[in-house]
């Protein structure tokens, strides 16, 4: 028999200070509410007006029901704007990421599969931690402590590429680069299921390839930004300009910490998840409680998910390195101009995907942008000269709606188990860290043009997920089209007279089925 309040979900490690340490607090089991006590607190689901005022708190119990999953279009705007700030910060380290490589083959002399190790410590770092620390931070204290965290994680990596600069270690550029990386996992796995949970569930797909289009933008500024100040005198061994612009990147991250401690977000928990499930289960959703172990469509997202970022970071890696052999006598800052030409075409790939969201379903969206993909790439392999490069640049066009859409598919009906599944989908991204050094050995051993079938099949197992989808999860992927819940809700000054309010404003009498999602007070 367990000890009573202990869960028997969870293993004891050790004890320090007086204190049990289990191994299910870390893994997520301890942090995440039961069904049952999720049940319990329906019958109170608070209002509108609770959400507003748990906004202010600093931190909300991850099994508590706060109301948050009925918040209305109008009151998300402001939240998802500011996390929006974050993905246009790690678009921009992102960006300067693909540059480093190249910079860094010419400064300091390391190969190309050397030169991906860059790639392989920022992004390793997001299979650390999603799976241990920032994942229980975000369970346990919620998004906005999460937020801070990740925040001065980041900060200090930035700091760190000053004494690696004045030692002109590689291998202190490599171990920044993972800090960095522990920084934006951190925020990754806050930000991502932020946005995709802030709102109406009927537009999450819709919000997060929104925000996620100014991480593409960010990630456009960087490689112009790159080609003005890192390839400015070509031949210069000077690596100062990276100790200033890193430098210049911890100032500003450092005070965006400071924002998000005196700015009011919703605090979405799981249970609040679990609650906004519930409620939409009347639009055919087809969600049913379950445990984290049979969540199928969840853990096919994942595999997908690490796949294709690995092709895509692989992709991005080696542009420069393809447009040196598709196109001889190009420099490395005609290289990176044409890579921020290339980024441009993903952020505005990313709208063009938003846009379309408003009218065609996003799983088939999906499928139609990662079967493009796969064209353009082979082509890619095929062609030299400006063939090659303009099918080169329509592949990150068309990677643009993958990564948002794939993640927002995934945490469809997961319920209280939406944190840590979140969490499994950012540390997926650690395939970053995996795809390119395998790509960097067959460059340097054959040809780049040859070493892109290393992301083409990755592209071809990602290709797999939205085919599933349309097969056999249509239905249920549709039914969250159709939910009103964040559209329609309760007003307190017109309850009794029968009437709700949308989220726009209007009045009106409800539905038969509305009132079955009414929150109750």
């Amino acid at each position: 028999m367990s000890a009573p309040g202990v869960r028997r979900d969870s293993i004891n490690v050790g004890s320090f200070g007086g204190r049990d340490y289990r191994l299910g607090s870390i893994v997520g089991r301890e942090t995440e509410p039961t069904y049952e006590e999720v049940k319990e607190q329906q019958g109170r689901r608070p209002s509108l007006a609770d959400v507003k005022a748990n906004s202010r708190r600093k931190s909300v119990s991850n099994r508590e029901v706060t109301g948050a999953s009925q918040i209305t279009l109008k009151q998300s705007i402001f939240p998802i704007c500011l996390v929006t700030i974050l993905f246009f910060m790690w678009g921009f380290a992102y960006g300067l990421l693909d540059v480093l490589n190249a910079h860094f083959q010419e400064t300091l002399g390391v190969t190309k599969a050397q030169g991906a190790g860059l790639s392989g410590a920022y992004f390793g770092a997001y299979f650390i931690g999603p799976l241990t620390y920032s994942g229980w931070i975000v369970r346990r204290y919620g998004y906005r402590v999460t937020f801070i965290t990740g925040l001065c994680i980041f900060g200090v990596g930035c700091l760190m590429f000053w004494p690696s600069g004045v030692k002109r270690s590689f291998g202190g550029f490599v171990g920044s680069m993972f800090i960095v990386g522990s920084g934006l996992s951190t925020l990754e796995t806050s930000a991502n299921p932020f946005i995709a949970t802030c709102g109406p569930p009927k537009y999450s797909e819709l919000r997060l390839n929104i925000s996620q289009s100014f991480q593409a933008i960010g990630s456009v500024a960087a490689p112009l930004l790159a080609a003005r100040v890192f390839f400015a005198n070509i031949g210069s061994k000077d690596l100062s300009t990276v100790q200033w612009t890193y430098l210049g990147c911890a100032i500003f991250v450092f005070l965006l910490a400071v924002v998000f401690y005196f700015t009011p977000l919703p605090e979405i928990t799981d249970s609040d998840m679990a609650d906004g499930e519930e409620m939409g289960a009347d639009w055919d959703t087809g969600y049913a409680d379950k445990p984290l172990y049979k969540q199928y469509t969840l853990f096919w997202g994942v595999a997908a998910q690490f796949c294709y970022v690995g092709s895509q970071v692989a992709v991005a890696n080696f542009f420069i390195n393809y447009v040196e052999e598709a196109i001889p006598g190009t420099t490395k800052a005609r290289g990176s101009n044409l890579l921020a030409m290339a980024q441009g075409l993903f952020a505005i790939g990313r709208f063009v995907a938003a846009f379309l969201m408003k009218f065609v379903r996003p799983r088939l969206v999906l499928w139609l942008f990662m079967t493009m993909i796969v064209i353009f790439i082979s082509m890619a392999m095929a062609l030299r000269g400006n063939g090659g490069l303009a099918s080169l640049s329509l592949v990150l066009f068309f990677e643009s709606c993958i990564f948002p859409t794939i993640f927002t598919l995934s945490l469809r009906g997961l319920g209280r188990h939406t944190k840590r599944g979140a969490s499994f989908l950012v540390a997926s991204v650690c395939g970053g860290a995996i795809f390119p050094p395998i790509m960097g050995v067959v460059a340097d051993k054959r040809t780049t043009h040859i070493a892109l079938a290393v992301s083409l099949a990755g592209f071809i197992v990602s290709w797999s997920f939205p085919l599933y989808l349309n097969l056999f999860k249509a239905k249920e992927l549709d039914g969250y089209l159709k939910s009103k819940v964040g559209i329609v809700q309760s007003d307190a000054s017109s309850t009794e007279e029968g009437t709700y309010t949308d989220a726009g404003g209007k009045s009106e009498k409800p539905h038969a089925e509305e009132l079955e999602v009414q929150p109750t007070r």
